[in-house]
């Protein structure tokens, strides 16, 4: 008879969620390239037969880009990339808080609540970048944070 070992479980329990992670991030991406090729292919051949039945170019839409300024990331608007920077301070902070009262309650060190600093101050510089690149003046009926 086979008998499992829980540390043996544990241990490729461990291993196995990272792997598996990566791995779908991997999968992921693969398969929004994909679909954004098959969409800029199907576009091509949707503009290619509208010329064929005679109508000016000119008029139809763009062709879509692959993956260009449409993506969130990509974009080149100054409120993306400071509203991507205060939600990742925002949520680094919030580990951090929570890490250092998870280990204050729960420890009997007195200084280990100190390892929640790291994320909490990292949260703090991305909250304090996001309030830098914030686009000042005119910002479309947007409130810059802390104002």
């Amino acid at each position: 008879m086979f008998h499992f070992d829980n540390d043996l479980v544990f241990g490729f329990m461990v291993f196995a969620i990272p792997i598996i992670a990566i791995a779908g991030g991997i999968t992921a991406g693969i398969v929004r390239t994909l679909g954004q090729q098959r969409l800029a292919e199907l576009a091509a051949r949707e503009r290619l037969a509208a010329i064929e039945r005679g109508i000016d170019p000119s008029k139809l839409p763009p062709p879509p880009s692959l993956g260009g300024a449409s993506t969130f990331m990509a974009s080149n608007d100054p409120r993306h990339r400071a509203q991507g920077l205060m939600i990742g301070g925002l949520v680094t902070l919030a580990v951090g808080i929570g890490l250092s009262v998870l280990i204050w309650t729960n420890s009997e060190e007195s200084h280990g609540w100190a390892v929640g600093l790291i994320p909490g101050l990292v949260g703090v510089a991305l909250l304090l970048s996001a309030w830098i690149v914030w686009p000042k003046g005119s910002n479309g009926g947007m409130a810059a944070p802390g104002r």
